[in-house]
């Protein structure tokens, strides 16, 4: 339902959410229960493209490398942490979003400007490579550095939008039998059941 081609998205294709009445289809209406705070539900929207990507794959057990802490990354870090995920890493080049990025209890923080990605999975006895990559940023060097990070078979969820077209190395992706999946938006609805879930299940998104 999400990939219908005819969906025109509130706030993208017809205005947005912020006038004081919204006329929309009542499917598209979810009741939040008692115990989601406003804090939370204000923040649902990006939190879905969180959890979108952050669950395309099976990361229970599995090592997951996440490029890019800007918001949207740190809580799918948070998410897979929460699901069972063995070691989570990500990276970026901003200090302060790591430092947001440790409080949320990620493995390791890395700043890909002054550290190496093979040295960080060397330490945490990593000798295969990731399991599960979720690209976060958009950003061409980080998605080029993700997949020599992969392991055999690995599984690659795109989610950040490159600056412009971006060269891949396809021999990356077929000598290790990669599998990529693009993520956009939602999945309606079962995103939306999933995330709310969780957060009541315990998951903490406020670093």
């Amino acid at each position: 339902r999400h990939l219908c081609r005819n969906t025109l998205g509130v706030g993208v294709n017809r205005p947005g959410c912020f006038a004081e009445y919204l006329a929309l289809p009542a499917t598209n209406v979810i009741a939040l229960p008692d115990n989601i705070t406003e804090e939370q539900a204000a923040i649902l929207d990006p939190f879905g493209n969180a959890a979108h990507c952050a669950l395309a794959f099976d990361v229970v057990g599995e090592d997951v490398l996440i490029t890019g802490a800007g918001p949207i990354g740190i809580m799918a870090a948070a998410i897979v942490r929460h699901i069972g995920a063995r070691h989570v890493v990500i990276t970026d080049v901003n200090d302060h979003r790591l430092e947001l990025a440790r409080q949320m209890g990620v493995s390791r923080a890395v700043n890909v400007k002054y550290q190496k990605l093979s040295d960080v999975a060397n330490e945490l006895g990593m000798l295969e490579g990731f399991d599960v990559g979720l690209e976060m940023s958009g950003n061409p060097m980080a998605l080029n550095d993700m997949m020599k990070a992969m392991n055999h078979g690995g599984h690659v969820a795109l989610l950040g939008i490159p600056p412009q077209e971006t060269p891949i190395d396809w021999n990356q992706v077929i000598f290790k039998g990669l599998v990529i999946k693009g993520i956009y938006g939602r999945e309606m609805f079962e995103t939306w059941y999933k995330m709310i879930a969780m957060l009541q299940s315990g998951l903490n998104i406020s670093p």
